[in-house]
């Protein structure tokens, strides 16, 4: 994996956990924050292939409901994508 794509990875798996966190383990006090990275695998592919804010937010919430059984909050999980593109350009474009 290339630095700006290491780079990339890390960033996403801190949105994920900073920002979406759609279970709430994330205190502030916790010293793991590996909760998400499962999935951010997928969404650093979905990133790196262009995809936009809305499939990368569609995938998140699909996520919420099927993996994790919980109601999605698509206008959270929009916000969340956008801050996970927007690190993807400024990264890597």
């Amino acid at each position: 994996m290339k630095i700006k794509e290491r780079r990339l990875f890390e960033e996403i798996a801190a949105i994920l956990w900073n920002d979406w966190d759609p279970i709430g383990v994330n205190d502030g006090e916790n010293e793991w924050n590996d909760e998400y990275d499962s999935y951010v695998p997928h969404i650093f592919r979905l990133a790196l292939e262009g995809k936009n804010a809305s499939r990368i937010a569609l995938f998140l919430s699909s996520t919420i409901e099927q993996n994790i059984g919980l109601s999605a909050s698509p206008q959270h999980d929009l916000a969340v994508a956008n801050k996970i593109v927007e690190v993807k350009i400024r990264i890597c474009d």
